[in-house]
């Protein structure tokens, strides 16, 4: 009898609890070897719960060994509670022989078999990325509904003083009795403190979901069929960037001037965070960066950690080289063009120094390298036996503010190449003979070009990841920004006697800058957001174009961010033929940022460009690119755009432009809309 594969899911719920122990919603019992019992636990084999002897469950799955025992001897140089980072070159080593060891397995039961191996052995967290990362990948998994982080690992998205109310909770009341509790909007600062402003956006648990499934989508190590997706180093810059945009949007929302780059790496730092996140697997406290601290020279031998600062400085000053040079030279010596076409995508791989970097020996590992040494500033040489901070984590890192300061650092790297490239000639940007007449932004209150945002208050249930607690439903209660939806109401004249087919492209940009001022082009087009991109069939003459903001191709809907507290692992995709990243993508319910009370001034920009120019060979059928392709790609397909990401605002314009409107060409139009913050609305989510 074949298993049902979805039970590979549930090894992820209270993963530091021991495997035979009954997980999931449905108490799955896995029924292992006696061999795979640790060796802590094989002599008192007898008095371990067993499945008779465990009541409620509804399902046993029986574990059957594999041919020779996994081994696991360079997985354990992690010890079992220790951190896990991805910036550090030996963990990132140890996760890549880890995955490679799942990966290897071709059959599904050999797979769980070795997933069943691990679990009680190998580090928890890093269990958890090479298992998720495995899973996303493995031909008999890839189309299964991951879980979301937050359900697994819930210490690294809410408060610590959270945890000791859940444990009284769910031991002095039955499941269904349980009071709700409610997370606070704000607990890692006052507003004293001008960046706690954004502190909402920052420590959104949904935001960190997606950096993290991004990197799980996206690793950048390991097996060569895993981590050469087709325009990756791209999408690593292009992702990012968008990232630091939203960012800045609702920077300027709450009156706050944009990031500053951090350029100058020995000058003190002036943004304090503390997370008050504590390690509940490891028992340890996540450490806090201070005010005024400067980075020094890493030296960690409990990680293997050791590089100087001026590393990072002589790789930043080698890549600048290269891309004024318009090329890179590879570790055998070969000279790689920079070209028009691939120069990004080979720039990203070797700025985050994936196993795609022409040559790591030359131009280094800066990215990662730079959040190592910020997750370290706060004690460089262990001296007093500290922990990294947030940043040494994808799972934690954009709650820190320097995360945008030294992605600001990261995006000006790629600028700088961007700005190599010739502005755009006419006939890359116009659509002969399309005009986009009028643009309208309609809200479900039949309100013009004005979109509400307001505090949305939502339970989540958490109960898969209190390790070692009462089993049993466990809400808690997130306060998050969310806004009402909207639809685009496009006119667009088609001169052509003939249907033609196009590439709606929207985005979106403040307006006005820190002082009041209108951004020129060139300011603006670094704080373009993309909202939506969809293909369209345009009959001769007149045609009006409605598109509801809820069919974004950037973003995924609550429920899958969120899952309902009833079905908090769902066993597959809703289209098990999705070409779609499951579970990958912004969260939709922060596709526009805050605004204010007043009305936050942004320009709406709709592009429709020929899609013949657009369209991809092999490219996977339009009603598939959807759900967040535009950050995530697509599965076992090219990225769904020949154009270069963030087309037509990735380059420079000509030199006459100076506001958007002198950019314009007739197959492009604006619209001026209002964001307006309703601080009074509190709305529920059902």
């Amino acid at each position: 009898m074949s298993i049902d594969k979805s039970v590979i899911l549930h090894l992820l719920a209270r993963p530091s609890e021991p495997v035979y122990l009954p997980k999931g919603k449905k108490n799955v019992v896995f029924e292992i070897p006696h061999e795979y019992l640790t060796d802590r636990y094989r002599p008192l084999a007898e008095y371990l719960p067993r499945p008779p002897m465990l009541r409620g469950s509804t399902s046993v799955v029986r574990v059957k060994p594999l041919r020779e025992v996994p081994d696991l001897s360079v997985v354990l140089r992690l010890e079992r509670r220790q951190s896990f980072s991805l910036f550090v070159r030996e963990h990132r080593d140890i996760a890549a022989h880890l995955i490679n060891l799942f990966m290897k397995w071709d059959a599904f039961e050999d797979f769980l078999s070795a997933a069943v191996y691990a679990h009680d052995r190998v580090n928890i967290y890093l269990y958890v990325y090479a298992l998720s990362v495995a899973i996303i990948h493995h031909p008999e998994t890839k189309h299964l509904y991951l879980p979301p982080l937050h359900t697994i690992l819930p210490e690294k998205f809410i408060p610590a003083t959270i945890f000791p109310q859940a444990r009284e909770i769910t031991h002095v009341l039955p499941p269904g009795k349980r009071m709700t509790i409610t997370i606070p909007k704000d607990y890692t600062a006052s507003d004293l403190d001008m960046e706690h402003r954004v502190a909402y956006w920052r420590e959104d648990i949904g935001i960190n979901l997606h950096h993290w499934h991004w990197h799980l989508v996206y690793p950048f190590f390991g097996d060569m069929k895993i981590v050469n997706k087709d325009r990756r180093g791209e999408l690593f810059y292009y992702m990012h960037h968008q990232m630091l945009a939203r960012y800045n949007c609702e920077r300027l929302s709450n009156q706050l001037e944009r990031v500053v780059r951090f350029i100058n790496w020995n000058e003190p730092i002036p943004e304090a965070y503390f997370s008050k996140l504590d390690s509940i697997v490891a028992s340890r406290i996540w450490p806090a960066r201070t005010a005024g601290a400067v980075l020094k020279d890493v030296h960690r031998p409990i990680n293997k950690s050791k590089f100087d600062i001026q590393d990072l400085e002589r790789w930043r000053d080698r890549i600048y080289e290269a891309i004024h040079r318009k090329s890179v030279i590879d570790k055998n010596g070969n000279v790689i063009p920079l070209t028009e076409k691939n120069g990004i995508d080979v720039l990203g791989n070797m700025v985050e120094a994936s196993i795609l970097s022409p040559n790591r020996h030359l131009y280094g590992n800066i990215h990662n390298t730079g959040h190592d040494a910020l997750a370290c500033v706060h004690d460089p040489d262990n001296r007093y036996l500290e922990d990294i901070g947030v940043m040494g984590d994808v799972a934690t890192a954009a709650r820190d503010p320097i995360f945008y300061r030294w992605h600001a650092f990261i995006d000006s790297v790629f600028q700088e190449y961007k700005d190599t490239l010739a502005p755009y000639p006419k006939d890359q940007l116009i659509y002969p003979g399309i005009r986009v007449t009028d643009i309208k932004v309609i809200t479900d209150e039949s309100n013009e070009n004005v979109v509400y945002t307001f505090w949305e208050e939502s339970d989540i249930n958490l109960e898969h990841g209190l390790d070692f607690m009462a089993t049993g439903k466990m809400n808690f209660k997130i306060t998050h920004l969310n806004h009402s939806e909207f639809t685009y109401k496009i006119q667009i004249q088609n001169n052509q006697n003939q249907k033609h087919k196009g590439t709606v492209r929207i985005f979106m940009a403040p307006k006005y800058d820190e002082r009041g001022y209108q951004f020129t082009f060139k300011e603006q087009k670094n704080l373009m957001v993309e909202m939506d991109k969809f293909s369209v069939d345009l009959d001769a003459g007149k045609n009006t174009i409605e598109r509801k903001s809820t069919d974004s191709a950037v973003t995924i809907p609550f429920h899958q961010i969120f899952p309902d507290p009833d079905d908090v692992i769902p066993a597959e995709c809703k289209d098990s033929n999705s070409t779609n990243f499951c579970g990958c993508g912004w969260p939709h319910y922060l596709l526009v940022p805050k605004g204010n009370n007043g009305g936050f001034h942004m320009d709406v920009f709709v592009m429709v460009s020929n899609f013949k120019d657009d369209v991809v060979p092999s490219q996977a059928p339009d009603e598939h690119v959807k759900d967040a392709a535009s950050y995530c790609g697509l599965r076992d397909h090219k990225y769904p755009d020949a154009r270069p990401m963030g087309y037509p605002f990735d380059r420079q314009p000509e030199q006459t432009v100076e506001y958007l409107t002198d950019f314009l060409t007739d197959n492009m139009n604006t619209a001026d809309i209002q964001v307006v913050f309703r601080d009074s609305h509190f709305f529920k989510c059902k």
